[in-house]
């Protein structure tokens, strides 16, 4: 499964320097995620770091 990103966002823009799958990037006019990089950052103890450091709680666990 990955993360996705709402219509909340305000593209500012946080996010995108924390993923460390390189997982997001800026569209036009919101961020998006990379389902296909995206981890959920399983691998850290912390959990998805995008989520950690949006600042509008718009970075949700995508519906399949």
């Amino acid at each position: 499964m990955a993360m996705t990103i709402t219509d909340d966002c305000t593209a500012c823009g946080v996010c995108e320097p924390e993923c460390p799958n390189e997982a997001i990037s800026e569209a036009d006019p919101i961020y998006v995620i990379d389902p296909e990089k995206c981890t959920e950052c399983a691998d850290l103890e912390e959990g998805p770091q995008c989520v950690a450091v949006c600042p509008v709680d718009c970075i949700v666990k995508r519906e399949e």
